[in-house]
């Protein structure tokens, strides 16, 4: 049988003596085996066995499709403003649209796109870099990812751009975040984590007025930080600026999905005014960046895990076994386990794991004084994560661990729950049931 590849140009003669013409789309994990999808000229598609058919090649890569990941290139676009602006693009939603002649889904953004879709940029920007670094789908982002997305990031900002600007997928964003929080040391300028919960082509798409924030934000924020820029109310009102290591995607679906936990957010932007008001008077203030360092190692022995009813304490056993040198619990309530599980929690830190222990209520902090069994989780060596989200001490711990390798776990605690970028200790404002709850 002739090798056929995603694009090509076939011709399919089937043992009943079918002709197909089409176009060969790219295979996913529910194409059988054996079976290749085309796209008819009627744009309809359709799956063909490959069992006794004949297959011709009429023209190799007729659709010149790109690599799914990796790479694509760099573009430079002179604007009419004064400030230098780097958009990396890393996949997800908000460059992804649906391409209706192969029915995949594929990144839309170019740097033409960009700018035709937020004029903003060209007219604050002397200089602004387009960087199609990576096409991924959030969820397959791993801590190697971050270390690559953190070192371009930081090539921008140790060159002299006012703001950086990350286009990401929504599911993992406030892990990345994270990530960038901790990584770029000394950060003088605003880093942007943007994205979308509907894809570009979409006519409620959130993509475009999630972006148009993204200029103003560099141009008037105070702040250094790496934040999110997300919608703030279902309908088209405001994009509100989380802070990076305070943020948690809360919905699935709708366009305000991103809330901020245990803190007020930093911003507010209003799109039709043009309008950027500071809500949150807490922040690193913005400097030259003379002093980035980027610190952009991760460990990978790193487990999060989330305590329930009944839990098969050897989970913590197996990670020890296999070499984990770190484990974040989401304990109930104040931070608690079962008292079955403690043994295990004391060998683990016995053998120099660092066990930390964080709330899955969301809201709120840890506390291991009140109850017993958070003065036993004391004891057998638990380190209490205060009121930093889960997520962001799972970050913090695989970065703390890939930059201070040869540290002594009691140090590495230590630094844990030392406040670097305010990812402790937060406001305590939050709505216990925010407006999405009923639908406004």
């Amino acid at each position: 049988m002739v090798h056929v590849k995603p694009g090509d140009l076939v011709r399919v003669v089937t043992k009943s003596g079918i002709i197909l013409e089409g176009v060969v789309l790219p295979s996913t994990e529910f194409t059988s085996r054996g079976f290749i999808v085309l796209k008819l000229s009627n744009g309809y598609n359709i799956g063909v066995s490959l069992d006794d058919a004949k297959v011709d090649v009429l023209v190799e890569n007729y659709l010149k499709l790109a690599p799914s990941e990796g790479p694509q290139g760099t573009t430079v676009i002179r604007g009419d403003g004064n400030m230098r602006i780097a958009f990396v693009s890393t996949g997800g939603t908000i460059v992804s649209k649906v391409e209706y002649e192969t029915g995949a889904v594929k990144p839309a953004l170019s740097a033409g796109d960009l700018i035709e879709f937020v004029p903003e940029l060209k007219e604050i920007a002397a200089e602004l870099v387009v960087s199609d670094f990576m096409r991924k789908l959030s969820e397959n982002m791993t801590p190697k990812d971050w270390c690559e997305i953190s070192g371009e990031v930081g090539k921008y900002l140790a060159s002299g751009a006012d703001g950086v600007i990350v286009a990401h997928g929504t599911d993992t964003m406030a892990y990345t975040a994270a990530a960038l929080a901790f990584s770029l040391r000394g950060l003088g300028n605003p880093v942007i984590m943007v994205g979308a919960q509907r894809s570009s082509d979409r006519p409620s798409t959130d993509a475009l007025y999630n972006l148009r924030a993204c200029p103003l934000i560099i141009r008037e924020a105070p702040f250094a930080e790496v934040v999110v820029a997300m919608h703030g109310s279902s309908d088209d009102q405001y994009v509100l600026v989380h802070r990076g290591v305070r943020v948690r995607k809360m919905h699935s679906s709708r366009r305000d999905a991103f809330q901020s936990i245990n803190d007020l957010p930093l911003a507010k932007v209003y799109i039709q005014e043009r309008k950027f008001k500071l809500v949150n008077r807490n922040y690193i203030p913005r400097s030259r960046n003379v002093d980035l360092v980027v610190m952009n190692r991760f460990s990978d022995k790193v487990s999060l895990i989330k305590f329930y009813p009944g839990m098969d304490c050897e989970i913590i056993d197996y990670l020890v076994d296999r070499g984990y040198r770190g484990i974040i619990v989401e304990g109930t309530g104040l931070g608690h386990i079962r008292d079955e599980c403690i043994e295990s929690v004391r060998r683990a830190t016995e053998l120099g794991v660092i066990v930390a222990m964080s709330t899955q209520t969301v809201f709120g902090r840890v506390d291991l004084n009140v109850y017993t069994t958070g003065r036993k989780l004391l004891k057998a060596g638990v380190v209490p994560l205060d009121d930093m989200l889960a997520e962001v001490a799972f970050v913090k711990l695989s970065w703390l661990l890939g930059n201070y390798p040869d540290e002594e776990p009691s140090e590495i605690a230590s630094k844990l729950v030392t406040n670097l970028v305010n990812e402790i200790g937060g406001t305590q404002s939050f709505e216990l049931f925010p407006r999405w709850y009923h639908g406004d």
